[in-house]
């Protein structure tokens, strides 16, 4: 698959594309992009056409210099949307992507949002849903949005020792600072939403208005995005289905990919959702 982009009003839309039918939108995760959901897009592609869109702030997207909201996505894949002229559409969301998702379709549903159609969501390892046990917990993670140099040549310095001990969790600090470097949106997230009160854009309240078909898929032992996060939105989302994977974590769409996408596909079967 080849990135590719498109000029929107104000912005630039960065996606891959694989397969052919009708089209389904996959929306990575927080630090993702285009190629965090490779593995469920080629997955569908045999009966779908797969089209993985990099966020506003993230890949190869715009990066204005804005506080992100998710209304500033959802506006984003609208036009996006219309500017590849696409008039029914059914998206897949992951984690931050899965937020945006049910923002999407809680639009569709208030019809905020005219067109395109949207069919159905799938709504994967979602956050979305106000949790004041966030606070505070990423609070290591907040030199990683110093922009200054020191910060890379601190991390520099510690690389050989992080390598005697536990280098997987230093790796993970490391693509961290990558991403907050690169992706202005994880930045933004991380700087305007250190207290309760800046949940501003969470869903709880507005979920039970969504009124297309929706599945929602949790990993067991997901320990980023706790489990009632996803029971909620299976809960207060009208006719909503569950799915929870056995010993998946929130990587579950790298490491439970198969399931993921034969959970998806028999939910829309049963759904009578058209390949």
């Amino acid at each position: 698959m080849t990135k590719q982009t498109i000029e929107l009003s104000q912005y630039t839309a960065a996606y891959t594309s694989i397969g052919e039918g009708i089209p389904v939108i996959l929306l990575h995760g927080f630090f993702g992009d285009a190629w965090t959901l490779d593995s469920i897009a080629k997955g569908l592609s045999e009966n779908y056409c797969c089209i993985s869109l990099e966020l506003l702030g993230f890949g190869d997207s715009s990066k204005p210099d804005i506080r992100y909201l998710i209304e500033h996505q959802v506006d984003f894949l609208q036009e996006f949307l219309i500017a590849k002229g696409i008039s029914e559409c059914y998206l897949i969301g992951y984690s931050y992507g899965a937020w945006m998702a049910a923002a999407y379709a809680i639009s569709v549903s208030d019809n905020a949002i005219s067109m395109p159609h949207l069919a159905g969501i799938v709504l994967v390892a979602p956050t979305g849903i106000r949790d004041d046990t966030f606070v505070g917990r990423y609070n290591y993670l907040k030199p990683l949005v110093w922009q200054t140099p020191l910060i890379d040549l601190a991390l520099k310095f510690i690389e050989p020792f992080a390598k005697l001990m536990k280098y997987e969790y230093f790796k993970t600090i490391l693509m961290a600072r990558h991403a907050i470097s690169t992706q202005p949106a994880a930045r933004s997230f991380l700087i305007d939403r250190l207290e309760p009160e800046d949940a501003v854009d969470t869903l709880e309240n507005d979920i039970d208005r969504i009124s297309v078909p929706t599945l929602v898929i949790a990993g067991e032992i997901d320990e980023t995005i706790p489990l009632w996060h996803s029971q909620t939105y299976a809960e207060k989302v009208p006719d909503a289905s569950l799915i929870v994977i056995a010993g998946a974590d929130h990587d579950l769409v790298q490491t439970h990919s198969q399931e993921v996408n034969r959970a998806i596909l028999n939910y829309w079967n049963r759904a009578n959702i058209p390949e």
